[in-house]
């Protein structure tokens, strides 16, 4: 467990490890990642649970909830915009609608290949997901934390979307798969700053002059309400996530109805950029480094 491994080699490895002592284990492929995986030879182990489509996203996604339908617990990966959005019917009527459980892992996060173009950009992702009902949203933001919510999804039985970055936070918070952890307790009535998956390593250099309370969760779906009301002591929140902005802000408003709070998204916003560069010139062009973070997060109280 080197902690120079990506969330993504940390991904096939497991997942390779997971084919080979779990008998219920599948993984079903588009493509990406079969190199990844041929390097630890589960194609030649488990011809019947790993499985490789081709460039056909949907096919991929039926074919893992048809695996499901059979008792298996698939796991379907590839990018984000292939495996969420070019294949949300599938997700939708094949898992949703036949009432089956599986695990969605996309790479990419909104822009991590941002020279790739278009394409290969999906900051809407967990709010397109957050339309379903029933499924669990997983943001890791360190290797360790995937790890550990990878193992979960599989011993689980529920519909699972676990969304791997390039970008990661120092070191792992959460030892656990749920729940939201106080990373900093400031005053009483400070700023509260909710921070999502990677988008806490920005953060907390943005703030480290700031009195706030700095919150992280990995799992915005369900969101950990009760945390949430037991460490907000102002009327100023921040919601800092990692994609489309506003994506959890009805769960944040919703888990603090009866409070006279104010509450700041701050996300990928609705706009393109059409000049591509690497991840981080667009999250500069978004402010979502921690430079562009200090004037909205130091909010007046």
């Amino acid at each position: 467990m080197t902690s120079a491994e990506t969330m993504r080699e940390r991904f096939y490895r497991v997942s390779a490890e997971l084919l080979d002592t779990d008998a219920r284990v599948a993984i079903v492929l588009a493509d990406i990642g079969v190199g990844y995986l041929e390097g630890f030879g589960v194609f030649e182990r488990h011809p019947r649970r790993a499985i490789n489509v081709g460039i056909r996203e949907a096919l991929m996604v039926s074919t893992a909830a048809g695996m499901a339908l059979e008792g298996l617990r698939p796991i379907a990966h590839s990018y984000a915009p292939f495996l969420v959005e070019r294949s949300f019917e599938q997700v939708k009527l094949d898992f949703g609608h036949q009432g089956v459980g599986g695990i969605l892992v996309s790479v990419g996060a909104s822009y991590d290949w941002a020279e790739g173009g278009r394409t290969h950009h999906s900051p809407g992702d967990v709010a397109l997901i957050s339309t379903l009902p029933e499924w669990t949203i997983r943001v890791p933001g360190h290797a360790d934390e995937l790890e550990t919510l990878l193992r979960a999804a599989v011993a689980d039985d529920g519909q699972v979307y676990i969304r791997l970055s390039d970008a990661h936070n120092e070191a792992p918070v959460l030892d656990g798969c749920a729940g939201l952890a106080v990373v900093r307790q400031g005053g009483s009535g400070a700023p509260t700053i909710l921070a999502v998956g990677p988008m806490l390593q920005p953060v907390l250099s943005a703030t480290d002059k700031l009195d706030a309370t700095i919150l992280y969760t990995a799992t915005p779906r369900p969101l950990d309400a009760g945390r949430l009301r037991e460490f907000v002591t102002g009327t100023d929140v921040v919601l800092a996530e990692p994609y489309l902005e506003g994506t959890s802000a009805a769960a944040v408003t919703a888990a603090l109805v009866d409070r006279p709070v104010r509450l700041l998204s701050i996300g990928v916003p609705v706009i393109e950029l059409r000049r591509y560069g690497t991840r981080q010139d667009h999250d500069r062009a978004y402010g979502l480094n921690a430079a562009g973070l200090v004037a909205p997060v130091s909010v007046p109280r």
